[in-house]
């Protein structure tokens, strides 16, 4: 994999390379690899090892961006040659700002990485073979076998690095693991699920990860229709992450400036109940990614949400100071850059990527929410979510892979999926218990930290027929 110093000998050649009065270079790739199974065998086994850069050169107040996965001399001066042309012909950005420099940006240590950030790289998990995921797979299968089940899942392991350089001598460099694990468990009539993911793959367990999903297959098998309606529903992390994770697209500066954030107005005002908290950290421990942004800029831990109120957003560099400008100054909450843009040039600005749940005063398992509610739905995840109105938030999706009917505190066995519409302010405003946040692999949004909800009044609008 590419070393940081190996890094630096590339961006001093690109340098050289460049007329341009300004030069950044982002580094990106590493090592993956993937099992993937079904009907209780393997049936496909693939690695892939990647290294590319991504130029970016500056003219003025034009910039312009080219990539390329080669490094030797001549792809190299392809790029730089590439990168300079589009600039040159690009109308100019007045919004553009010099290049960070490392004074600029608060960087100490050679590779810009401050010492508060957990290390994400864990030899163990860069060790893992072929043979050790097959080993897991054959477990999951195991389990499977033994419940009389069908299994579909992947085992995925990797290794992967990040790093950004530029002319005014800022130098940022990351590197990380990754493991994850997938699993649904089929029955005849029912299917249960299960994923997680994490930089450490000791924190990847595909037997007990096999073992919830197949009991929610069997305890959800022959499921009845029940009516549609407003229901209280638990939602365990994997199901509040998916949902949530749409709202977080509009906590940025430049969602502001262009009108299109659902917090256009709101910052300032309560707009969720008094039990929800979020801010964006990286540095917690059950996160993961780059502790810098796509300009090199240190990623700030930013409170978003607290008690319910709308605090603030985040911003790259050039939209704070856009924002600084702008009409709408008075009423963003605090206005600064705070490590969260995006690669230039993009259209986006910046979004928070490492969301963190503050945990509840009082947190309840999912097993104690199950026992006080009356008459309710546990649902395990949600799949297929759209946005129907982008102001209230209002999404529609469908529940699957074990959902459930709750009466006098009990599980009453499974019934059919269910199609929402829900509100996700009205969502936010309406939880009446949560469970410690833990880390949450979903499949529509990237993964956070959050809790399992116990949520009063959730709107569903149609059964299915499985």
């Amino acid at each position: 994999m590419l070393a940081y110093e190996q890094a630096g000998d590339i961006f001093d050649r690109i340098k050289k390379l460049s007329s341009a009065d300004e030069v950044e270079v982002h580094f990106s790739g590493g090592r993956f690899a993937l099992t993937r199974f079904a009907n209780n065998a393997i049936h496909q086994n693939v690695a892939e090892e990647n290294h590319g850069i991504s130029v970016r050169t500056v003219f003025g107040s034009r910039t312009a961006r080219a990539a390329t996965n080669r490094l030797d001399d001549e792809s190299l001066r392809q790029v730089v040659r590439s990168s300079e042309g589009l600039a040159k012909v690009q109308h100019p950005d007045p919004d553009l700002l010099p290049m960070p420099s490392s004074e600029e940006v608060g960087v100490k240590g050679a590779a810009g990485s401050p010492s508060s950030t957990p290390s994400r790289h864990f030899d163990e998990t860069a060790a893992i073979t072929p043979e050790t995921r097959a080993e897991g797979v054959r477990k999951i299968v195991g389990v499977a076998e033994r419940h009389k089940l069908t299994t579909a899942g992947v085992f995925s392991s990797g290794q992967s690095f990040e790093g950004i350089f530029n002319s005014h001598g800022l130098s940022r460099w990351h590197k990380q693991t990754s493991a994850e694990v997938s699993i649904t468990m089929i029955a005849p009539d029912s299917s249960g699920w299960q994923k997680a993911s994490s930089p450490d793959a000791a924190k990847v367990d595909p037997v007990t990860l096999a073992e919830t999903a197949a009991k929610k297959a069997i305890d959800s098998a022959h499921p009845r229709p029940i009516p549609a309606g407003k229901y209280t529903v638990i939602l365990e992390p994997a199901a509040v992450l998916d949902i949530i994770g749409f709202m977080f697209w509009d906590c940025s500066g430049m969602a502001i400036l262009d009108q299109r954030s659902f917090l256009t107005g709101r910052i300032g005002t309560k707009l969720f109940g008094d039990n929800i908290t979020i801010w964006d950290d990286v540095r917690d421990p059950q996160q993961s990614g780059a502790p810098f942004d796509g300009e090199g800029v240190s990623r700030h831990r930013v409170e978003l949400v607290e008690n319910g109120w709308v605090k603030r957003v985040v911003y790259a560099r050039a939209t704070a100071e856009r924002m600084k400008r702008s009409e709408y100054k008075d009423n963003v909450g605090p206005i600064e850059a705070t490590g969260h843009g995006l690669p230039l040039p993009n259209e986006i600005g910046e979004m928070p990527m490492n969301i963190v749940f503050a945990p509840a005063d009082n947190p309840q398992t999912v097993e104690q929410m199950i026992a006080s509610t009356e008459r309710g739905i546990l649902v395990t995840r949600l799949w297929y979510i759209r946005e129907v109105e982008p102001f209230e938030k209002m999404l529609t999706g469908m529940t699957r892979d074990g959902t459930f009917y709750i009466e006098n505190g009990q599980l009453q066995g499974g019934v059919r999926n269910f199609r929402f519409n829900e509100s996700l302010i009205h969502m936010l405003s309406n939880v009446e218990a949560m469970s410690p946040p833990v880390r949450a692999a979903g499949e529509e949004s990237f993964d956070m930290v959050v809790p399992a909800m116990k949520v009063k009044d959730f709107n569903f609008t149609e059964v299915t027929k499985f």
